[in-house]
């Protein structure tokens, strides 16, 4: 499965050009999620929010499964590659049916609470 599709891409693009924009205005910029990732026999999840164009490196609520989600930055490229032992080369996944309730910011506050994601 193609963890990132043009549209998606597109989407997280968009945000990243939103948020530096909104840096340089000191105004406020909190983007609802684009995609969701996950380990499908694990906890890991990550709710992206955007790309930088040109690269892989996209940001978003990262929850390894350990009990402390963080906002931060991953690569597309090293969740692509990872594969699951075990699990005939299963790897992550994208939920074709998540759709965004919260803001980031929202998500990530509520993580915190609970200690993981709840998308």
């Amino acid at each position: 499965m193609q963890l990132i599709t043009n549209e998606i891409r597109k989407k997280l693009e968009a945000n990243y050009l939103e948020t530096q924009a909104a840096e340089a205005s000191e105004r406020n910029f909190d983007p609802r999620p684009v995609v969701k990732l996950f380990n499908p026999v694990g906890s890991q999840t990550w709710l992206l929010t955007e790309i930088e164009p040109g690269t892989n490196d996209a940001f978003g609520l990262c929850d390894m499964g350990q009990g402390y989600p963080e906002l931060g930055y991953v690569s597309i490229d090293e969740l692509a590659a990872l594969k699951i032992p075990g699990w005939r080369n299963m790897g992550i996944e994208r939920d074709i049916h998540f759709q965004a309730e919260m803001t980031i910011s929202e998500y990530a506050d509520q993580a915190r609470e609970t200690g993981s994601i709840a998308a």
